[in-house]
């Protein structure tokens, strides 16, 4: 193969994992239940593709031969968030799972991060939602020039401020500080910086300058890719969460509509290699704040995006669709859910209707992609390269 196109359509799982009650997600299916709740989802494309042979979906109907190679694929790590699943997905064997604090952060850990941050105290230090919690402190945070500090069901420990009143720079600045100060025994997977605008309660929104640091992963596909001499191009928060590692070139993005127009910029390049990229929307906007409808139509304009994706493909190219974790709109709470995700392949090298099954873990795709590209891989995974090529 000359090129891998990998988009992570971030958090569109297709149905519970057997162990998903154990994550308080049974009956969790981000696709299947969002259709059956709009009364239809019509997505044909990624139906063409075989997304409707992998689950029920009401609107995209199973296909008799679909047109590349489908399955779905396990989540073996134990957790059901974006850095299990991005690290899974290029080979990381699991380790003990990143930490996560239900209870907010221990007041010695919190008294540290304000010495080295340079910050009086903070605010908030609990489980919350984003865009609930800079309504519950924004104007205090206005009024002490407290950093906001919460986290969630996933391993992340999240600084809200304001863009302008505290600054940008200093925003990333306690970021990079919280980063150090937060590796094991604490392993938490991700610091992200959270900047929002306004003036009260009723106005503040996040902006797009998000910005996650993550822990540095061990040597994984990227590196393998890299090391060969191919071009790896990260396309949105992907150089976030390797800590830039094995990557030649990368942007982050501000919607899933920029991400897809980095897409077809990376392609029109025409470096051999590896474009990597994930589309956030699905999981920022709409899952995690239950919103089926807005998480509906961002899957249909993807869907409507595909074929001019598709069409620039070159004879050695092979386009790969998949996710990293659910995050069913229609299911209680606001978390992540433990579910399986679809891998669907598309090229002139990939044989149409080739069924790849059920995965044990996502680590069998970073196999599969370093087959592709002729690189050596981890050696956690299981390549289904021999049973999709035409």
């Amino acid at each position: 193969m000359e090129r891998v196109v990998l988009i992570v359509i971030d958090s569109v799982g297709i149905g519970a994992m057997p162990d998903a009650a154990e994550w308080g997600d049974a009956g969790a299916n981000t696709v299947g239940n969002m259709a059956r709740k709009r009364g239809g989802l019509p997505l044909p494309n990624l139906g063409r593709l075989g997304l409707g042979n992998l689950t029920e979906i009401v609107g995209t109907p199973p296909v008799d031969r679909p047109a590349g190679a489908y399955g779905r694929m396990a989540i073996a790590s134990q957790g059901k968030d974006t850095m299990t699943g991005h690290w899974e997905m290029v080979g990381i064997r699991p380790e003990a799972p990143f930490r996560t604090y239900p209870d907010g952060f221990p007041p010695d850990l919190i008294a540290e991060f304000c010495r080295r941050a340079g910050v009086p105290g903070v605010l908030g230090n609990k489980v919350a939602s984003g865009t609930e919690i800079i309504k519950e402190l924004g104007e205090e945070h206005l009024r002490t020039g407290y950093p906001i500090v919460y986290t969630s069901a996933d391993s992340v420990f999240q600084v809200a401020a304001h863009e302008e009143r505290f600054g940008l720079d200093r925003l990333y600045h306690v970021c990079e500080v919280a980063r150090e100060l937060l590796q094991p025994p604490h392993r938490v997977g991700r610091v992200i910086a959270r900047p929002f605008v306004g003036t009260n309660a009723s106005d503040f929104t996040r902006t797009a300058n998000r910005r996650d640091y993550a822990l540095e992963p061990p040597r994984m596909l990227l590196d393998e890719v890299k090391d060969a001499g191919y071009a790896v191009l990260a396309v949105g928060k992907i150089g976030d969460i390797f800590s830039g590692h094995g990557i030649t070139w990368g942007e982050h993005t501000k919607s899933n509509a920029d991400g897809i127009r980095m897409i077809h910029e990376c392609m029109d390049r025409h470096e051999p290699g590896l474009i990597f990229a994930n589309l956030v929307d699905f999981d920022m906007l709409y899952g995690h704040r239950r919103n089926v409808e807005g998480y509906a139509q961002a899957l249909i304009e993807f869907d409507e995006a595909l074929p001019g994706l598709m069409a620039k493909l070159g004879p050695r190219d092979v386009l790969v669709v998949t996710a990293d974790h659910g995050n069913d709109p229609t299911h209680h709470g606001t978390d992540h859910t433990r579910e399986y995700v679809p891998v669907l392949l598309y090229g002139q090298p990939i044989r149409p209707g080739a069924y790849v099954g059920t995965r044990a873990s996502l680590a069998d795709l970073g196999a599969t992609v370093a087959d592709l590209l002729g690189v050596p891989g981890t050696g956690y995974g299981e390549s289904f390269a021999k049973e999709i090529l035409a």
